[in-house]
């Protein structure tokens, strides 16, 4: 395998002799190694090398021109304001004939810059944390807000449409592929029966009241990079769902994966919370970063947390139900115990969804 692989990041290679190419990451979907490069005069540069799965993005070539408009945009904003791009931006590497990817036996691979001094966390360690996140995803709108997000690829359609995604969820129940509705019967209930919530933002959208932005779609907090000395959120990472969308589902993504006392696959419920003080963290850094949303934007923030908690939710107890063909499972009950978890934390949110839109109305500018 690793002669494999020395030969698939060849392409990408900008001088020095391979000494490591190691499994890294926790991802759900593509395979990802990080490979060492011992150069001249001792140093060593890495590199993140990653097969990007076909099986869920159908289109990768439309993929990575979207990553690649996306972080060369940011690149040139980072640099007019003096930052450190090799930090701040994720950074494609292209080929020596300028492609950014290669094929190789069928499957397309990509290759971006290490980020050297600086890490992702699985759950955040305190409010100041979830604070940076917050900047991190704060400026990232900020900087891309005069992008025109329609001239990017919608590389996976619907993808956070929560009115389609309830479609398919029933079509899921209804179908019962893996024969494991009646086992979870409860929880279907829990999904179905907050319907009406599904059809919120897609109805303000055709109604021409949000605006189309860029999004990165994935904004969980495990996406977000810190950097190891000053403990400042330093980048957004993991940009395969970046693409035209609604700047609420940013937001509420980051919410769902952040302000919560427990990972998204915790069994035990009585672990399971949503942290109110996360979510004033949050708020307060991602408005840290100035006003840069419409009114109406800001006014959905809270329930953007709940949908896209709801829909996440939604999403593992389809697969469930499908036999778990989309997510990684490390055991047979691994997407109904991601289910019930994102059930818990919605229902947390509807307890306190007043106080959610209190503390948004006390931090915005």
């Amino acid at each position: 395998m690793r002669e494999e692989l020395e030969k698939i990041f060849l392409p990408f290679s900008e001088g020095g002799k391979i000494i490591e190419i190691i499994r890294y990451g926790k991802g759900h979907i593509n395979d990802t190694y990080r490979v060492s490069v011992h150069m001249d005069k001792d140093l060593e540069k890495r590199y993140i090398l990653q097969r990007i799965n076909r099986s869920i993005f159908k289109d990768p070539v439309a993929l990575m021109d979207n990553i690649v408009k996306v972080t060369e945009y940011l690149k040139e904003c980072v640099e007019k304001a003096g930052g450190d791009v090799d930090k701040e931006v994720l950074q494609v590497v292209h080929t020596k004939e300028g492609a950014h990817h290669v094929l190789h036996e069928g499957e397309f691979y990509r290759c971006y810059r290490f980020i050297e001094g600086a890490r992702s966390y699985e759950i955040v360690g305190g409010p100041e944390d979830f604070y940076k996140s917050g900047q991190a995803l704060g400026k990232f709108q900020r900087l891309l807000g005069e992008f025109e997000g329609e001239t990017l690829h919608e590389t996976i359609k619907d993808f956070h449409n929560t009115e389609k995604r309830f479609v398919d969820f029933q079509k899921a129940v209804e179908d019962n592929t893996a024969n494991r509705a009646i086992e979870c019967a409860d929880e279907i209930q829990f999904y179905l029966e907050r319907e009406k919530d599904t059809k919120i933002i897609n109805g303000l959208l055709r109604e021409g009241r949000l605006p189309v932005r860029v999004t990165h779609n994935d904004t969980k907090y495990n996406n977000v990079m810190i950097d190891d000395e000053t403990r400042e959120a330093v980048c957004l990472v993991d940009l395969d769902t970046v693409m035209p969308g609604v700047s609420l589902y940013d937001f509420g993504d980051a919410i769902r994966s952040g302000a919560t006392t427990a990972l998204e696959d915790e069994k035990d419920l009585s672990k399971v919370h949503f942290d109110l003080s996360l979510f004033e963290a949050y708020v307060r850094g991602y408005f840290s970063q100035g006003e840069f949303l419409t009114d109406l934007e800001i006014e959905y923030l809270p329930f953007a947390a709940k949908i896209m908690t709801y829909e996440c939710g939604m999403r593992f107890l389809k697969d469930y139900l499908e036999g778990d063909i989309y997510y990684k499972i490390s055991y047979p009950e691994h997407n109904l115990h991601r289910a019930r978890n994102q059930m818990k934390l919605v229902s947390d949110m509807e307890r306190e969804y007043q106080q959610m839109i209190e503390i948004i109305r006390k931090y915005r500018k």
